[in-house]
């Protein structure tokens, strides 16, 4: 079993990472910090800035604390709250990740909170230092404050002032 479990922490961890370092330095064909914010200001995220630095920190360092299996539950309920928000980009585009779906966000969400209520095993950084947060209400209460902090974060989205002007000319005419 904690050989599955870094399997699974390994690889989602190190892909998180890849994710937060397109979004903070533009790296692996990312749009960087700027492109970023941009967008995210398009979906309702202002300051798009924040956001963006945010959603990197959220995926970059969620991803590494899980890959090395330190604060795992905390490490999940950052990678929960960002793909609650990640969300946002693929709503209305179906389930299917072909389509720009949300399916990939889903699957990375669901990972993580697995990983935040399995703990990280015995191969693990939490495991060497002896700092698991034992019994179920610690690894709840984590995952519960990522989700409360994904959908609040959520609701701070305003719609940008041009779609707001866009819809009110239809309305009018």
């Amino acid at each position: 079993m904690d050989t599955g479990l870094l399997i699974v922490r390994a690889v989602i961890g190190v892909l998180l990472v890849g994710h937060g370092a397109q979004k903070l330095f533009g790296w692996f064909g990312g749009y960087g910090l700027t492109g970023t914010g941009d967008y995210l200001a398009g979906l309702g995220y202002r300051p798009g800035l924040l956001f963006a630095i945010l959603a990197g920190l959220g995926e970059a360092g969620g991803g590494a604390l899980l890959a090395l299996g330190l604060a795992t539950p905390l490490a999940a309920a950052a990678v929960v709250a960002t793909m609650i928000n990640v969300y946002s980009g693929h709503a209305g585009k179906g389930l299917w990740n072909s389509n720009g779906g949300w399916e990939l966000p889903m699957v990375l969400a669901t990972v993580a909170a697995a990983l935040g209520f399995t703990g990280a095993g015995s191969t693990s950084l939490d495991a060497a230092l002896d700092w698991m947060l034992s019994g179920h209400r610690w690894r709840f209460a984590a995952l519960a404050g990522g989700v409360a902090a994904g959908l609040l974060t959520l609701l701070t989205r305003r719609e940008a002032p041009e779609l707001a002007r866009d819809r009110e000319e239809v309305v009018m005419a």
